[in-house]
């Protein structure tokens, strides 16, 4: 009775992949189910067009406060330098804002088209409201 080490291995081989397994399937029934893609497809159609939604909702409200900013004429003191300054803060808070998106695990987008929709939109909402807020509040007038 002669056992070759290569068959001793083979055995060893079988029995670890039947019990790694579960059901008896091998690893390539496995990768041909790809459970991954499935979760994803279910995700993707939940959120179809969220991004666009997003960008469109954030553009829509930025629209509406440039338009209560500029409907007026602007103070004639220094406004170039504080359009400016509230425009760098915007974009500052806005930069915060994808920051902490990144850290969390949501600024990720499948296409540029969608990413600079979504960052200009964001960015023009962060403009426009700081100059809102700059400009009717009376607080900095």
């Amino acid at each position: 009775m002669s056992w070759n080490f290569l068959d001793v291995l083979d055995v060893v081989v079988d029995v670890l992949e039947l019990f790694s397994s579960g059901s008896g399937s091998s690893s390539s029934d496995r990768e041909s189910l790809n459970y991954d893609e499935r979760l994803q497809k279910k995700e993707s159609k939940k959120s179809r067009y969220f991004t666009e939604k997003v960008s469109a909702v954030a553009l829509a409200l930025s629209v509406f406060c440039f338009f209560i900013v500029f409907k007026d004429p602007l103070p004639s003191y220094n406004y170039i330098q504080t359009l400016v300054v509230t425009s760098l803060i915007g974009t500052g808070i806005s930069f915060l804002v994808f920051f902490v998106l990144y850290v969390m695990e949501l600024y990720y987008f499948k296409t540029l088209f969608k990413l600079l929709l979504f960052s200009c939109s964001v960015i023009a909402f962060f403009i426009s409201a700081v100059m809102y807020i700059y400009f009717k509040s009376g607080l900095f007038v």
